[in-house]
């Protein structure tokens, strides 16, 4: 990690309160318009009882910031979701167990561990959380999409437009056998119309509570 970038006051502010935990900050200075350096950081951390590996480490939890993937979608719904965190680190032996730990409660699924070469993962179906080699360090990759997603949608969306062509050939007077025709036109209408109401609830809030989730695996990761 760099001495040179200088930290922001709120980001003193956190580093010093995740370094002592319990221990008080109250004598440390703020930071000003230019910032505090690592070193500088490490020079109050001494006068106050904090070793200096424990403000790197602070320091690096604050660096990282877990970045969203982006969305992926099908006909304008969500069937797919990511998020990508630069840890600037190698995670240990230990490190990695508790966060399979982690997936495995806030997933409730146990899911299966796998291992090649330097590359980590979880996965539990299309779940996916990938512990692979980053720009510095590793980086964490957590992504899950909808496997059947795009075929649901497909055939809601076939089933409706074929009803409605069904419905507009009627009321154009294409054809009078109404009592013989009129059923099979809107029982599909209202099929796929129906399905593609409850996707369009449906989808959204499944993808909240997955990126969610997945926020919230990286921020205990990274110590928030």
């Amino acid at each position: 990690m760099s001495t040179d970038r200088r930290y922001s006051e709120a980001e003193v502010a956190a580093i010093f309160e995740r370094a002592a935990e319990s221990q008080a900050t109250g004598s440390v200075q703020p930071s000003g318009p230019g910032g505090m350096t690592l070193a500088q950081l490490q020079e109050i951390g001494r006068d106050v009882g904090i070793p200096a590996e424990l403000i790197a480490a602070a320091a690096r939890s604050v660096a990282v910031v877990p970045a969203p993937d982006p969305d992926r979608s099908y006909l304008g719904f969500p069937i797919g979701v990511g998020r990508t965190v630069e840890l600037g680190r190698t995670l240990t032996d230990e490190e990695w167990e508790r966060l399979v730990v982690t997936c495995r409660e806030v997933f409730d699924a146990r899911g299966v561990v796998r291992q090649e070469g330097n590359l980590r993962q979880w996965t539990n179906g299309n779940l996916q959380v990938l512990l692979e080699p980053g720009v510095s360090g590793q980086r964490l990759r957590l992504r899950t999409t909808r496997g059947d997603a795009a075929a649901t949608i497909s055939l809601a969306a076939l089933s409706a437009g074929a009803g409605a062509v069904g419905l507009i050939a009627l009321a154009l007077g294409v054809t009078d056998r109404w009592a013989d025709v009129i059923i099979a036109p809107v029982v599909a209408f209202l099929a796929g119309g129906g399905t593609l109401a409850y996707l369009a609830w449906r989808f959204p809030r499944w993808a909240r509570e997955r990126t969610q989730q997945m926020a919230a695996i990286a921020n205990r990761l990274i110590g928030r």
